[in-house]
Parts: C-alpha cells; sequence; structure tokens
C-alpha cells in the first residue's frame, strides 16, 4: 500500500578531499562528514560501496587558489587525482565531480570576476568547459555543473562531445538557489565569497517558474539529469520540475538541512532515524529520482537495518 519507495539506490553520498598524505579533518559545522586525503577516501569509498550507496559527488579542496581556477582544471589537481584514485579503488562506484570554480578561486566566487566586480558569464563558460573535460580525462562517470552561469550545459555538451566523451553524463544544477543553508558547506570546501554575494548568479528563493524554465533550458542544452538545490524549503520546486522536464531530476538535501538535524538530533529534539528517513521520503515523495545527501551513509544503514 505504500506509495513511495526510498532506497539505497535513490542515495549520492558527497565527498570533500584535500591534499596530504593522512588526515582526516572533521567539519565542525557537520557533525560526522571530513575533509579527506586520498589515502582515506579510498578506505571510505569501500565503506560507501559495500553499503550499496551507488555514487558520490565529490568535491575538491586545493591547496592553492588564484583568479582563474588554475586548479580546476589541473591535470593533476585534487580532484583530477581523486577520480582516478575511486575508479582504481572502487570502479563499480559512480563517481560525480562537481564542476565549479569557487573552490579554486581566490576571491570564491563562482565564475571570473571583472574590473567592475561582476561576474564574467561568457569567460567562464571556456574555464568551465575546459574543467569538465580535465574531470572526463580522468575517468569520472558524470560531471555537474554548479556554477548557474548562463549556457553552461550547452559550454559544456559541446567540448565534452568534440573531445570524444559524447557518452559522459551531464547532472546539472539547474535550480540552485541563492539560500541561506549553504553555510556549513562553504566551511567545509572553504569558498565562501570574499565579497558581495552569489544572487547575481544563484536563484531567487521566490522564484518557483524561473526553476522550471531553468531546467528545461539545461535539457534543451544537453542536460542528462536537472537537479534542485536545496531540497526540503522547496519541495515544491522538486515537484514542478519533475513534471515539466523528460530526464530524472535529483534533489540536493544540502549541509545547513543536515546540520539542523545533526543539531535538533544532538539535543535530543528529534529521533535522528525517524526524521531523517522521514525527510528523505519527502523529498523521493516530491518527485526526486535521486537524493544527494550527507545523512547517506546512515540512511543506508537504517535501510538495511
Amino acid at each position: 500500500m505504500r506509495e513511495t519507495d526510498l532506497s539505497v539506490d535513490h542515495l549520492v553520498y558527497p565527498l570533500f578531499v584535500t591534499h596530504g598524505s593522512d588526515r582526516r579533518e572533521p567539519i565542525e559545522a557537520m557533525p560526522g562528514i571530513e575533509r579527506l586525503t586520498i589515502s582515506h577516501l579510498e578506505s571510505e569509498a569501500g565503506e560507501i560501496a559495500s553499503l550499496g550507496i551507488p555514487a558520490v559527488l565529490l568535491f575538491g579542496i586545493p591547496a592553492d587558489k588564484d583568479e582563474v581556477a588554475s586548479a580546476a582544471y589541473d591535470p593533476e589537481g585534487i580532484v583530477q587525482l581523486a577520480v582516478r584514485a575511486l575508479k582504481q579503488a572502487q570502479p563499480e562506484l559512480t563517481v560525480i565531480t562537481d564542476v565549479c570554480l569557487c573552490e579554486y578561486m581566490s576571491h570564491g566566487h563562482c565564475g571570473v570576476v571583472r574590473e567592475d566586480g561582476q561576474v564574467d558569464n561568457d569567460v567562464t563558460l571556456e574555464l568551465l568547459a575546459k574543467t569538465a573535460i580535465s574531470h572526463a580525462e580522468s575517468g569520472a562517470d558524470a560531471v555537474a555543473p554548479s556554477d548557474m552561469m548562463d549556457g553552461r550545459v550547452g559550454a559544456i555538451r559541446s567540448q565534452l562531445d568534440s573531445e570524444g566523451h559524447s557518452d559522459l553524463p551531464i547532472v546539472a544544477y539547474s535550480a540552485k538557489f541563492a539560500s541561506a543553508f549553504y553555510g556549513p558547506f562553504r566551511e567545509a570546501a572553504d569558498s565562501a565569497p570574499a565579497f558581495g554575494d552569489r544572487r547575481g548568479y544563484q536563484m531567487d528563493p521566490a522564484n518557483a517558474r524561473e526553476a522550471v524554465r531553468e531546467a528545461k533550458i539545461d535539457v534543451d542544452e544537453g542536460a542528462d539529469v536537472v537537479m534542485v538545490k536545496p531540497a526540503l524549503p522547496y519541495l515544491d520546486v522538486i515537484r514542478s520540475v519533475r513534471e515539466a522536464v523528460p530526464v530524472p531530476v535529483a534533489a540536493y538535501n544540502v549541509s545547513g538541512e543536515y546540520a539542523a538535524l545533526k543539531a535538533a538530533a544532538q539535543r535530543g529534539w528529534l529521533d535522528e532515524r525517524q526524521a531523517v528517513l522521514e525527510s528523505l521520503v519527502g523529498i523521493r515523495r516530491a518527485g526526486a529520482d535521486m537524493i544527494v545527501t550527507y545523512h547517506a551513509r546512515e540512511a543506508a544503514e537504517w535501510l538495511h537495518g
């Protein structure tokens, strides 16, 4: 009689990888989540695979940053090294790479900033496409542009196709809202903007119809999956996008949503297991085919249990 199913197959686990040889760096605002060096990333991937979680979403923290995000598309960059290590250690695990420049920019914005302080959309597209190619050449199973620059899906698809990666899927952050729920992630990825904010290229939380338009545009440009981010405050958007597009829909259960539930559970205000699983079922019920969530490991254990 149950109308909505939730299984381990629906989960994607985000991972943060950093330089070094033997470090696990706890993220204070995200209990249970750590920045991992590659050796620990490999062991983490083994545990993830053993739980049946089918995919991870990989974020890199580079050793150095500059104003053209050169570490993002460096063939020996942290994500590129991590992808090769993961595919060797766990070849069946689907590795999705985040394609954005904010972690690699000295100023923390998602694109190249002009002298007037505005992000140059078109120059940024070239670097995003270059980054996606470097991830593909390293062995990524899918790329996930999260920058919200206009036209980036088309630019990445065109570049992938022209360089022999026509079968590589694009998981597009199509409706990424300028949200207060990203705070813990910015600590984890060291990606807070040094000035201004990201409202010039991320979406107004008040706009649902625009989200549908953005998702349709990304599909037309070649996206294989479209994503809504965050998830819980935007369940109506997930449903609207699900009804509007013919491709799978992902939802990102973001760091602030995770941190809020963790904090409430630690204080005894909520039953963590029930609250997490109820939240994930709600995201599925809204129409998400896949859920990127920091709860994935615990949720997988509970679902198996």
